[in-house]
């Protein structure tokens, strides 16, 4: 593999039902037109067929064969690696799900301190200006998240109230997304009766769930809208007890008060609205969720949860990796959007993008280090 151009190593994706995409046949082009060496390893639960990147010029390489490739190779995916000590010697462009300590936050940094190697977490690649992540799934989450929820709902309606929504697969578009839902809405009673309560709306991942919500039939006057005013004066908040369908899509980065509680719920009675939450947010281990009433990330194959303890029925949506749902479009956006930051990683030691990022990285292992001490762990 000896060679003077940049390599960059797409490795497969580990997580069950994920057929998203760090890297596109699209972006794969560009990045070899730029003067790029392209590993891709063979991934049968990828949208895109190994064939697509082979015909563009890539160098397929063998199924998770990634932790034999040299330690100068950058590795690029999506999701978290599966759990292990095994230490970490290379470069990792990933999300991590670790820098807020979420549940095992530490046993992942750990392995890269053991190893040596470096993460640079997708999550917080930022523009050095506007402070705003230079790629990011959020519309598609928005988008798919609002889809899940309006399906759990209608599933609600059916076996006298019982009814329970299973087996969440992929669309192969938006357009077949949206004709399923709106189907389901009419079947259970109108989506124009429907009311839905999207928080973060002005975001990406907000102006996901609200488009998602408008192709499917809902009125305009029952989509409500908040973000950041609406929410000043601190939950829980009896407005989101008042709809049919509440969708989170909230950046959590610090502790805020909590929007909705078992208690709150309880309290509201019989005349408690609210059927199905969508946390698109996902902040499931992280000690401030502002939506304590569940503690699982639900899946594909059971999207939802029943919150316990309450008198009148509702149940959650906490998939963690809902633009899957329609991977082949969200991967090309995202991939699309992160380009032109993958095209300088030759120069990432000038670039702010990279530097702040790996600047971040430190400061994290830090503190994982800071708490193994304190854990008496070496």
């Amino acid at each position: 593999m000896a060679t003077t151009k940049q390599p960059l190593w797409l490795r497969c994706e580990k997580k069950p039902h994920e057929h998203r995409s760090a890297l596109t046949p699209t972006t794969a082009k560009t990045l070899l037109d730029a003067g790029f060496d392209v590993y891709v390893e063979r991934d049968p639960q990828r949208i895109f067929d190994d064939a697509e990147f082979e015909a563009i010029g890539a160098k397929i390489v063998e199924h998770n064969s990634w932790p034999s490739a040299p330690h100068d190779v950058p590795i690029i995916g999506l999701k978290e690696l599966p759990e292990s000590d095994e230490p970490l010697p290379h470069t990792h462009i990933q999300f991590a799900h670790c820098y807020k300590q979420q549940g095992g936050w530490n046993d992942v940094l750990r392995r890269f301190a053991k190893g040596k190697g470096t993460l640079y977490d997708l999550e917080f690649l930022e523009d050095p200006v506007t402070k705003r992540r230079v790629a990011a799934f959020g519309f598609h989450a928005g988008f798919a998240g609002a889809a899940a929820g309006a399906l759990a709902y209608a599933a609600q309606k059916e076996d006298g109230g019982k009814g329970v929504l299973k087996g969440l697969k992929p669309y192969p578009n938006e357009d077949a997304m949206v004709a399923e839902v709106s189907a389901a809405l009419n079947k259970a009673g109108g989506a124009e009766n429907v009311r839905v309560l999207v928080i973060g709306a002005l975001g990406r991942c907000g102006s996901g769930a609200v488009d998602l919500f408008r192709k499917a039939g809902l009125k305009e006057e029952n989509i409500l809208k908040w973000d950041m005013a609406e929410t000043a004066k601190g939950g829980p908040f009896q407005e989101i007890l008042d709809v049919d369908i509440f969708v989170n899509c909230i950046y959590l980065s610090q502790p805020i008060p909590k929007f909705v509680t078992r208690d709150t719920m309880n309290a509201a009675g019989p005349e408690r609205r609210l059927a199905v939450v969508v946390d698109v947010s996902c902040d499931t281990t992280n000690p401030h969720n502002p939506i304590p009433i569940y503690d699982i990330n639900t899946t594909f194959p059971e999207p939802t949860v029943e919150v316990g303890g309450l008198d009148k029925r509702c149940t959650v949506i906490s998939i963690d990796h809902l633009p899957t749902l329609l991977p082949r479009e969200a991967s090309e956006q995202f991939s699309t959007d992160l380009l032109p930051h993958l095209l300088t990683l030759p120069n990432r030691a000038n670039e702010p993008v990279w530097t702040n990022a790996e600047k971040l990285f430190r400061q994290k292992l830090a503190e994982a280090a800071a708490e193994d001490k304190k854990l008496g762990i070496n």
